[in-house]
C-alpha cells in the first residue's frame, strides 16, 4: 500500500482528501513566510517609529497600514490554498490579458509618484499594478511552456516567449518604472533551467561588462578587449590558437598600414578607426580561412565582435539621450566616476553608515540612531535593509539573507518535484523573481548596484508588493500540494 493510500485508510474515506491536503502543504515554506512578514513589520515599525503614535494599529502611520496589508495578505494566502490548483492553469491567459489592460489604463490615467506614472488611486488606497504583472506573467509563461509539443528550441516558441515577457516590460518602461522592468530579467533564469542555451547568457554578461568598461576606458582599449575576447572564444571553440594569433597580427598590420597611409595623405584619422578599418579589410581572408578549414561557426564570432563594437558605440548615445539625469548620476556614482555625498550619493552613503554602525549584534530594537533621526530616505520601503543592519547587526542581516536563501531553495525544490511542466515553470519563475528582488535591493543598499525602486519582499512597506509576493508564493505552495491532491482523488 502506498503512503497516500495508508493516510487515506487511516483518516477515513469521507475526510481523507481534506486531511491529506493539509498534511501535504509545505509548512516549512509557510513558516518562513510568516517569520519574514512579521520581522519585516518590526523593521517598518522601527523605521517610522513615532512615540506619540506608537499603536501598532494606528492607520495614520505606515506600520499601522502595513499591519492591515498583512491581514489582507493572510486572507489571500488562505483563500489560495483552498482553491484547486488546476484553476490557475485555466486562468493564466485571462489574468495576463486583464493585467495588460490595467497596465495600459495606468499608463494613460494613472497617478505619478516619485517620477513614475505607475499607480492606480482608489480613494485612500494606492495600488501599483506592475507588482501583480510579475505574477500573471509567470502564470502565462507556465501555461504556454506546458502546452503539448512545446519545444523551447523552436523559433515560434522563442517568439511567443519574447512577447509574453516583452510586452509588460515595454509598458512598465513607458510608465518610467525601470526598477520593476529589470525584475523581468528573472524569467531568463527559469528559461535556463528549462534548457535554454547558455550562449545568450554569455553574450548578456559580455554586454554588461562592456557597458561598465565603456565608462572607464577609452574606445581604443575597449576595441582591443572585444577583439581579444572574441578571438579567445573562437580559439577555445575551434582549437586553432596559432591561426588566431596570425589573424590578430594581420589585423594589427592592416590597421597600422591604414593609419600610416592616411597620415601620409594628410587625412586626419584616429588609431581607433584605423583598427576598425583593419578588421574590415581582414574579412576576405577570414572568409577564405573559414571555408578552407570547414569552420561554419566562425561567422558567430564575427557577428559577436560586430555586435559588441556597435554596442559600445551606442552606449554613450543612450547614456546621454535615453537615461534620465538621476539614472545617469546613480551609474556614475556606482562606478566611482563622480562623488556627490550631499546629492546623488547621499542615500547610499547614509545606507552604508547605518548598516556598518550596527556592528555584530546591532544597537537593539528602536535603538538605531540613523533610523530614529531619518538620515536614510525611503528607509521603510526601498532601504528597509538599513534598519535590519543597524538594529540587528551582522547577525540579524545574515539571518535575513539565510531566510531568503532557504525560501528560494524551497521553491526550487517544489519545482523539481512537480509532475507537470506548468508547476515546474511557475515555481522556478517565482524563485527567480524573489532572487532578483533580494539581490538588487540588498545590492543597492550596500553600494553594489545602482539605486532603483525595488522593494525587499515581505520587508519593504507597501500593500501592492506584499499582496503580490504573497500571491506569487502561495500559488506555488498550492500547486505543490495539488500533486498529492490528485493522488488522493485517484485513490478515493
Amino acid at each position: 500500500m502506498t503512503n497516500e493510500a495508508s493516510k487515506i485508510a487511516a483518516a477515513g474515506k469521507g475526510s481523507a482528501a481534506g486531511r491529506l491536503f493539509a498534511s501535504d502543504i509545505d509548512w516549512w515554506t509557510v513558516g518562513i513566510y510568516v517569520l519574514m512578514v512579521f520581522f519585516g513589520w518590526l523593521n517598518i515599525y522601527a523605521a517610522v517609529y513615532n512615540e506619540e503614535q506608537a499603536g501598532m494599529f494606528d492607520l495614520t502611520q505606515r506600520y499601522g497600514m502595513q499591519m492591515l496589508w498583512i491581514g489582507i495578505s493572510f486572507f489571500l494566502a488562505v483563500s489560495i490554498l483552498l482553491i484547486d490548483g488546476k484553476y490557475w492553469h485555466m486562468l493564466a491567459y485571462p489574468f495576463y490579458f486583464l493585467m495588460l489592460g490595467v497596465m495600459l489604463f495606468v499608463l494613460l490615467f494613472g497617478k505619478e509618484i516619485n517620477g513614475a506614472q505607475a499607480w492606480l488611486v482608489i480613494g485612500p488606497v494606492q495600488i501599483q499594478p506592475a507588482e501583480f504583472m510579475k505574477f500573471v506573467t509567470a502564470l502565462a509563461l507556465a501555461r504556454y511552456m506546458s502546452a503539448y509539443n512545446f519545444s523551447l528550441h523552436s523559433g515560434k516558441a522563442l517568439y511567443y516567449i519574447g512577447l509574453i515577457i516583452g510586452i509588460p516590460v515595454l509598458l512598465i518602461l513607458a510608465q518610467n518604472d525601470t526598477g520593476s522592468a529589470m525584475v523581468f530579467a528573472a524569467f531568463f533564469i527559469m528559461l535556463y533551467r528549462e534548457g535554454f542555451g547558455s550562449a545568450l547568457y554569455v553574450v548578456a554578461l559580455m554586454l554588461i561588462f562592456l557597458f561598465i568598461v565603456s565608462f572607464l576606458l577609452e574606445p581604443l582599449p575597449i576595441l582591443f578587449i572585444v577583439l581579444l575576447l572574441c578571438l579567445a572564444a573562437q580559439g577555445v571553440a575551434n582549437r586553432n590558437w596559432r591561426d588566431t594569433a596570425r589573424y590578430l597580427a594581420l589585423v594589427l598590420l592592416l590597421g597600422t598600414a591604414v593609419f600610416a597611409l592616411c597620415a601620409l595623405c594628410g587625412a586626419a584619422i584616429g588609431f581607433y578607426y584605423a583598427m576598425l578599418a583593419g578588421v574590415v579589410l581582414s574579412v576576405p581572408w577570414l572568409v577564405r580561412y573559414a571555408v578552407r578549414r570547414h569552420l561554419p561557426n566562425l561567422w558567430r564570432f564575427a557577428l559577436l565582435f560586430a555586435g559588441a563594437v556597435l554596442f559600445t558605440g551606442v552606449v554613450d548615445y543612450a547614456f546621454d539621450n535615453v537615461l534620465q539625469v538621476h539614472q545617469q548620476k546613480r551609474i556614475l556614482d556606482l562606478l566611482g566616476i563622480e562623488n556627490d555625498p550631499h546629492g546623488w550619493s547621499y542615500n547610499v552613503i547614509q545606507s552604508k553608515i547605518a548598516i556598518g554602525s550596527g556592528g555584530l549584534f546591532g544597537k537593539g530594537f528602536l535603538g538605531g540612531t540613523q533610523t530614529r533621526f531619518s538620515f536614510v530616505p525611503e528607509q521603510s520601503t526601498d532601504f528597509i535593509f538599513c534598519t535590519v543592519g543597524e538594529e540587528w547587526g551582522f547577525v540579524g542581516s545574515l539571518g535575513v539573507v539565510a531566510l531568503f536563501f532557504f525560501l528560494i531553495l524551497r521553491l526550487m525544490r517544489m519545482g523539481e518535484r512537480q509532475k507537470e511542466p506548468f508547476g515546474r515553470v511557475y515555481c522556478y519563475s517565482v524563485a527567480a523573481i524573489f532572487f532578483m528582488h533580494f539581490a538588487i535591493n540588498i545590492g543597492m543598499t550596500v553600494g553594489l548596484f545602482p539605486v532603483v525602486g525595488i522593494p525587499l519582499p515581505f520587508f519593504s512597506y507597501g500593500g501592492s508588493s506584499l499582496m503580490a509576493f504573497t500571491i506569487l508564493l502561495f500559488v506555488a505552495v498550492r500547486l505543490d500540494a495539488s500533486q498529492y491532491d490528485e493522488s488522493a482523488r485517484k485513490l478515493l
